[in-house]
């Protein structure tokens, strides 16, 4: 009875066991103990002036030598070697180029300085065997030459091979095996003397001692011709390159090789030009040499009145031999440098060949002249039709509407009547 009546008052419950809930999933975490706090513990290595650093795993991104290896570099490397090889063959092409310059003035200065009074660019007369020539490039080369009778002065070039770009040799070879027009790479020396022709009043400046060499001008003249000795092997190039040498003849010469022919104007002026001397020095360059002219006609077929005034000029072309050795050569630039003094006293010729020389060089100014005269007679026929047309203008903006139309109309009837007029003369 007495356990009835506390059921009843509310007095001792018994303990309730939770109810499990539906969802299983979370079934771990309802009897989950709560979190404690871990104590907090001051580290060995703080400061006062803040936290301690924090220790951190150590791993080999901090050394580059174990994040990386020689394969990672590998394209690197390859660029660094091409680069290494062009700088190399630049290096070695050049000192090759100035070697065989250095080579060509040491075998000549000798002749150069005998001849001339002045040689090289400095001004001066005392100057080293080297710098007697002028690097114009890394392939081309230059000297010059004054004082010296019966020649103004001398241009001598060097062209040599491109050994510091060993592609481009290579594409300029190939080339020269498809197109005539681009010729293979070659080391070469090309020389123009131009002569006094009796103009030392006008080219020596007024010093001491120029006045005897005025007094001399007559001797310095020759007559103007082209006569030229080619290597066969250039002969096609040459002619249809120079207009000069276009108008001349060809005809081999017993004292010459076969593999030379004489380019000439007349029979006459061979005879007096090709020497001994000068067949010996050729026959001694052997197949080296490429040509020498004389010339007093421009290379470029004249266009103009101008350019058929008679400008006489020599020229001199051979290779150079790959073994730096001049002794054949020499020879033959030496008489070149003489040459002059051999036209002064000996190229003077009958008139009757002085009359066949001049008849070429008068047909092609009558062309020049007929040319000139053709453009002219185009330019007043080109200033007659704008004067009139110019006319016509103004009398048509002068008329009004009705007058304009019926003057168009009869000036297309004027133009159907000139058209019938060409068909009917025509059949």
């Amino acid at each position: 009875m007495a356990d009835f009546l506390k059921n009843i008052i509310g007095g001792n419950k018994p303990d309730q066991v939770p109810a499990k809930s539906g969802d299983s999933d979370f079934a771990d975490f309802a009897t989950a103990a709560s979190p404690s706090p871990i104590p907090f513990e001051a580290a060995s290595g703080s400061t006062l002036g803040g936290a301690a650093p924090t220790a951190r795993p150590y791993t080999k991104w901090y050394n580059v030598h174990e994040r990386y290896g020689l394969n990672d570099f590998r394209a690197e490397g390859i660029i660094l070697a091409i680069i290494a090889i062009i700088f190399t063959l630049h290096f070695i092409g050049t000192k090759l180029n100035k070697a065989k310059s250095r080579a060509w003035i040491k075998a000549h200065a000798s002749i150069l300085t005998g001849e001339f009074a002045l040689v090289g660019f400095g001004g001066t007369t005392s100057q080293t065997t080297e710098k007697l020539l002028k690097a114009k490039s890394l392939f081309e080369y230059a000297t010059y030459a004054t004082g010296r009778q019966n020649v103004a002065f001398m241009d001598v070039k060097l062209s040599l091979k491109k050994r510091f770009n060993p592609i481009m040799t290579l594409i300029e070879t190939a080339a020269s095996f498809f197109f005539d027009s681009m010729a293979a790479p070659e080391d070469s020396l090309e020389a123009v003397l131009y002569p006094f022709d009796g103009k030392e009043a006008q080219i020596v400046p007024a010093m001491p001692g120029a006045t005897e060499l005025r007094s001399k001008d007559s001797k310095s003249t020759f007559d103007g011709f082209v006569w030229a000795i080619v290597n066969k092997d250039r002969m096609k190039q040459l002619r249809d390159e120079r207009y000069d040498l276009s108008i001349t003849f060809t005809k081999d010469n017993a004292k010459l090789p076969a593999w030379l022919t004489v380019m000439s104007e007349s029979a006459e002026i061979t005879n007096a030009l090709l020497t001994n001397e000068l067949a010996d020095a050729i026959k001694k360059a052997g197949d080296l040499f490429d040509y020498i002219i004389i010339s007093d006609q421009p290379v470029d077929k004249p266009k103009t009145m101008d350019e058929t005034i008679p400008r006489k000029r020599l020229y001199l072309r051979y290779r150079l031999p790959s073994s730096n050795s001049y002794d054949d050569l020499a020879p033959l630039l030496s008489y070149f440098v003489r040459i002059s003094d051999h036209l002064a006293s000996s190229a003077h010729f009958r008139p009757e060949v002085l009359r066949k020389i001049r008849s070429v060089r008068d047909e092609n100014i009558k062309q020049i002249q007929k040319l000139a005269e053709d453009e002219k007679a185009e330019e007043r026929a080109a200033e007659r039709d704008r004067v009139k047309k110019a006319k016509r203008d103004a009398e048509l903006n002068a008329l009004d509407a009705k007058a304009q139309k019926k003057y168009l109309e009869k000036e297309r009837e004027k133009e159907l009547r000139k058209s019938t007029k060409r068909q009917t003369m025509r059949a």
